[in-house]
């Protein structure tokens, strides 16, 4: 497994940072890049390793639902630079949090 790699940038015009437990967030004023990472979180802690291409993953199932839904409601993203990099409109968040299951077992049932 891959070794996680710690990065935060200073790029220039950069008006602020922000590292969650999967993504890193540059914000440019009204715009942000966010970079998701191979970086894995169980129980809101970052384990030591990495999983290949999960951040390419992850940003690729966002970026095809966004666009999939654009004509329905609009959306943040402006563009998909690179597979694990999205750029679009800095706009304010709602702290909410879900997990979608695909079915019930055990003590959930």
């Amino acid at each position: 497994m891959a070794t996680i790699k710690e990065t935060n940038y200073n790029f220039e015009g950069q008006t602020g940072f922000y590292r969650g437990k999967v993504r890193d967030i540059y914000f440019f004023g009204q715009e942000l890049v966010m970079v998701a990472s191979d970086r894995i979180s169980a129980f809101d802690f970052i384990l030591p390793r990495a999983i290949p291409y999960k951040g390419q993953v992850l940003n690729q199932i966002a970026a095809r639902n966004l666009k999939a839904t654009e004509d329905i409601v609009p959306n943040w993203v402006k563009e998909i630079p690179d597979p694990n990099v999205a750029v679009g409109i800095n706009c304010n968040t709602y702290p909410v949090e879900m997990v979608i299951r695909g079915y019930l077992a055990g003590h959930a049932w």
